[in-house]
This record gives C-alpha cells, sequence and structure tokens, in this order.
C-alpha cells in the first residue's frame, strides 16, 4: 500500500501542478464524451454518457478495459453500471460477486487502488480477485474513488492487460475521467436531468435489489446474520463460475437452494 500511496501522490501532484494544460484536457476528454457514438443498446441518458467516458478512457488511455460501478458509500455495495473493452462488464461484477478487488478498497480508503501487477503483489492483496481477474485477461488495474465531501458515489475502474505502471499522462487522463464522470453524475442529478438520473439509476439499483432481497432470503432460510448471508451468496458465485446476481436471482426463483453447509 505504501508504494500505492507514493505513486497516486506523484502522480496526481505532476497533473494538479500544470492548471492551464489540466483544464485543456478536461475540456478536451469531456468533449470526447460528448461526441462519442451511444453504445448498442443504450438510449441517450445518464447510463450511455457513462459507457462512453468508458470507451473513451480504453482510447485515450490506452487500456484494454474500463468499467465504472455506482455505490452506496459502504464497501461491497455497488453495481456496474458501464463498462468498455474486454471482460470489462465480468471484471467490474467480479469484485461483488467476491467481495474484494480494486473498487471495494478504493471505496472503503477513500483513496485511488492501483495495483500494476495482478500476478504477484495483487495476489497477495486481493487473494480471490486477483487470479480471477487474471483468468479474465486483465494483468493490471488501476481504481478511481468518484466522491466531493463526505459523498461517495461511484469508482472508475482501468484495466490493462499487461504488467505495469501508468505513464503520467495515462494516469492525469484517468483521474481527469474520473473527473468528468463524477460531473456526469453530479449534473444528471438536478433538475433538469433528474429523469434521465432515475432511469440510470433504476437500471443500476435493479439487479441490486434483487441481491438484497436473495441476501434476506437466505439469511431466514439458514437462521444466520445478513453480512453471512452475503457471504454464501457469494462463495456459491464464486464456486460456481456465475455473477453474484445470476445466482441472487436463482436463489428468489427457488432453482438455487443454499445449504446450511457453507459450501452449499
Amino acid at each position: 500500500m505504501d508504494d500505492n500511496r507514493g505513486e497516486y501522490g506523484r502522480a496526481h501532484g505532476d497533473w494538479q501542478s500544470d492548471d492551464a494544460s489540466r483544464v485543456d484536457r478536461l475540456a478536451a476528454l469531456s468533449q470526447m464524451v460528448d461526441c462519442e457514438p451511444p453504445a448498442r443498446g443504450h438510449s441517450p441518458g445518464l447510463i450511455s454518457s457513462l459507457n462512453s467516458l468508458c470507451s473513451v478512457a480504453v482510447r485515450e488511455v490506452p487500456a484494454s478495459g474500463a468499467g465504472l460501478s455506482l455505490t452506496a458509500g459502504q464497501p461491497g455495495a455497488g453495481s456496474a453500471a458501464a463498462w468498455s473493452g474486454h471482460n470489462a462488464q465480468r471484471l467490474e461484477e467480479l469484485q461483488f460477486s467476491l467481495g474484494e478487488g480494486p473498487c471495494i478498497e478504493a471505496v472503503d480508503v477513500r483513496r485511488p487502488a492501483f495495483e500494476p501487477d495482478l500476478t504477484t503483489t495483487g495476489s497477495r492483496r486481493w487473494p480471490l480477485y486477483a487470479p480471477a481477474a487474471c483468468d479474465l485477461g486483465a494483468r493490471a488495474v488501476f481504481a478511481v474513488p468518484l466522491q466531493m465531501g463526505a459523498a461517495r458515489l461511484g469508482v472508475l475502474d482501468i484495466y490493462r492487460d499487461q504488467p505495469g505502471s501508468l505513464t503520467a499522462k495515462a494516469m492525469r487522463d484517468v483521474f481527469i475521467l474520473a473527473e468528468v464522470a463524477l460531473a456526469l453524475l453530479l449534473e444528471s442529478q438536478r433538475t433538469r436531468n433528474r429523469a434521465s438520473f432515475e432511469k440510470g439509476m433504476n437500471e443500476v439499483v435493479a439487479h441490486r435489489t434483487v441481491i438484497y432481497q436473495a441476501q434476506g432470503k437466505v439469511m431466514v432460510a439458514l437462521g444466520i446474520s445478513l453480512p453471512e448471508a452475503l457471504s454464501r451468496l457469494q462463495a456459491h458465485a464464486f464456486s460456481t463460475g456465475r455473477s453474484l446476481a445470476d445466482v441472487a436471482q436463482d436463489v428468489l426463483d427457488g432453482t438455487t437452494v443454499l445449504d446450511k453447509d457453507p459450501g452449499g
């Protein structure tokens, strides 16, 4: 973690030191996001804009994938909202299935979580997430929380298929893109975009609600605590290689029944 904080501090200071350059790049990246064609299947609105931002991130950083998860300000409480690139959606959802990863850590410590080598230091840091992420082609990940004051709205994750730190220019762009993402979230909450914000949040919250409902069902059925019920769902998702949301839906449908044995 010390190396992680040092890298964050150097990069953060580097791009903030040249304010004129930062403003120019902020304007350029914002325009790219605005002009990015909507992802297939997305009508204009918050989620479409966030997907466009992820596409710009993949191209400009550059990266093999980018994802953005919205959170409830608590570690482990969140849902993948937007993504672009190879296996980016699965990499985002994997964190919530396993209960660990860069997004969860970034929310927990309220600081960026950078891991330039998932195969070595990453495996010690996130023993479940790192090898699973490597299986999906990721070798490095850089997560920046989207926060203002006490509010923690989400996390922008950048994935690369080769190990190694980002260049100073690439890291500057990651921070600026996170700034653009935060602005999109805040702007969408304003009155004139309220419908877009609510539609986008409903899309994201819908599958998180399924998880909460399944968590409650397992808690009652097995007579265990709510956190333990979530752990059981996560363990089943991990052991079967499925997403947490899919397992939760099966629990609600009755097609999956978890045993009192933790391995069930």
